[in-house]
């Protein structure tokens, strides 16, 4: 069996099994599950859920909503199995093998309130393809790209359902375009910076399905501070997370 490391991250509230050499979950993960915003009873969905950290920390900050994982490869998908049950989610996290490209022939149309995804960032023939299958995947438009994952999106939403996404700002014009291509409309967009010396790396962004053309811009985040140490506002995103309900396993 491949070596695991069996993590508790944001003070022990969330704690998950990780593949010691395989695809593990970094702060782009957090800083999306950080940006979403959930009402009481969503339904919601994350596509290309990996471990299912973000299923994860968005049960734990929204007690009243229940969430599904679609996971692509097997080995992930039973590590998101175990990650729900040792964090006591099973009642409220669905996990579910399943490719996003071919969604209508794994679950209903219009069935989710909400889609919050974290989907490769490369292009398939750009750069360096990683020989371990899962980090390829991870990282590389092999099994499903951006517009994939808004196809399945535009799907699988009820009118005026919400997707939740970060991507590479280098790639942003892609990004929108694609949204309205299939009928989402930007509605929040947050810039997020390495240090203030930096160029823009991700940018996170919330749409709506069928809504009118309104986009409001928030602040930037600045990852670091000049000393190379998390900026104030990254900690306060940590503590933010930090303190969120914990009864979330009924």
């Amino acid at each position: 069996m491949e070596e695991e490391t069996f993590d508790e991250i944001l003070n022990g509230l969330v704690r998950v099994y990780q593949k010691k050499k395989g695809y593990r979950f970094s702060i782009d993960s957090l800083l999306l599950a950080h940006f979403v915003s959930l009402k009481k009873r969503t339904k919601f969905m994350d596509i290309g859920c990996g471990g299912g950290v973000i299923l994860l920390i968005l049960a734990k900050r929204f007690p009243g909503t229940g969430g599904v994982g679609l996971e692509i490869q097997e080995n992930s998908t039973e590590l998101a199995r175990r990650n729900s049950r040792v964090n006591n989610l099973e009642s409220r996290i669905d996990i579910v093998q399943g490719d996003a490209r071919h969604i209508k022939n794994i679950f209903r149309e219009r069935s989710f309130d909400a889609t919050i995804f974290n989907p490769p960032y490369r292009k398939l023939h750009s750069g360096r393809i990683n020989p371990r299958e899962e980090k390829a995947i991870a990282r590389h438009e092999v099994k499903g790209s951006l517009k994939d994952f808004l196809n399945a999106a535009k799907y699988l939403l009820k009118p005026t359902g919400k997707v939740f996404t970060i991507y590479p700002a280098k790639r942003m014009v892609e990004l929108i375009y694609l949204f309205r291509l299939n009928g989402i409309e930007p509605k929040r967009m947050k810039l997020v910076y390495s240090d203030i010396a930096s160029d823009a790396e991700f940018i996170l962004v919330e749409g709506r399905k069928g809504s009118r053309e309104e986009l409001k811009i928030e602040p930037p985040l600045f990852i670091y501070n000049q000393s190379r140490k998390y900026s104030q506002e990254m900690c306060g995103i940590f503590n933010e997370l930090s303190r969120f309900p914990t009864d979330g396993g009924g």
